[in-house]
């Protein structure tokens, strides 16, 4: 075979620097460029196949993937346990879906609560300022388990607001929500806002300690009857200068 591939011009062998018993072979010019063209129809042919999965099944490749790779090739590297990245086309949708079902199953909320988490994502992309505001996505393993949001305040120019931390049961205890934490604190600081202001409630306790870690302290307390519940609300704020 390597006979056919040296008369074809494709290879050329060569005396071991080394030890001249031995050969090595390279590929010539007409090697290379007959190696680019292939490698070029293996990729579109590589890219017709993945863009015809949808999300969750790209993902579902990505880790299977994975796992073929740490059995082989018995890699044990420090992959990242994920990702921070901005939004994309169908997050939005992903964002109501979980927070809702999440908070249903985790604290008996009602449909109210999706229906105001579906009021702030569109009134984010509606009027989505890439200069002061965004959206962070965390991916694991391709899959979203994650997200924040830091909006403008509708009265203060100066104040932003947080809005919306989620990480997913399966994903807690990574410090994945300190990381949105913190890409939130040290975005506000860059687009130049003064302070950061959030709302939440009582009971949410995980999130609390990531805010007093972040330097948030709590403001007011007031007690409200909202998502089906009898609930205190919170306001917690962070002066960034």
């Amino acid at each position: 075979m390597l006979a056919r591939f040296e008369r074809a011009g494709l290879l050329k062998r060569t005396a071991s620097k080394q030890d001249g018993r031995y050969a090595e072979l390279t590929l010539t010019r007409k090697g290379k460029d007959g190696f680019r063209k292939l490698n070029g129809r293996s990729e579109t042919q590589a890219r017709s196949v993945l863009k015809a999965l949808l999300p969750g099944e790209r993902g579902q490749l990505i880790r299977s993937m994975r796992t073929i790779e740490g059995i082989v090739g018995k890699r044990h590297d420090a992959r990242p346990p994920f990702v921070l990245r901005g939004h994309r086309a169908g997050d939005m949708g992903w964002v109501v879906c979980r927070e809702g079902a999440v908070y249903a199953e985790e604290y008996g909320w009602d449909g109210t609560f999706e229906a105001l988490v579906a009021r702030i994502v569109s009134d984010f992309v509606t009027n989505f300022d890439p200069a002061r505001e965004r959206c962070w996505i965390a991916d694991a393993d391709g899959e979203p388990v994650g997200h924040i949001f830091l909006v403008r305040h509708p009265e203060h120019a100066d104040t932003a607001k947080l809005r919306l931390l989620f990480v997913e049961p399966a994903a807690r205890g990574m410090g994945l929500g300190r990381a949105l934490v913190r890409e939130c604190v040290q975005f506000a600081r860059t687009a130049g806002y003064r302070r950061i202001v959030l709302w939440t409630q009582s009971h949410l306790v995980g999130a609390h300690r990531l805010y007093v870690d972040a330097g948030f302290r709590l403001t007011a307390e007031e007690p409200h009857h909202s998502f089906g519940k009898d609930l205190i609300g919170q306001t917690w704020e962070l002066e960034l200068v």
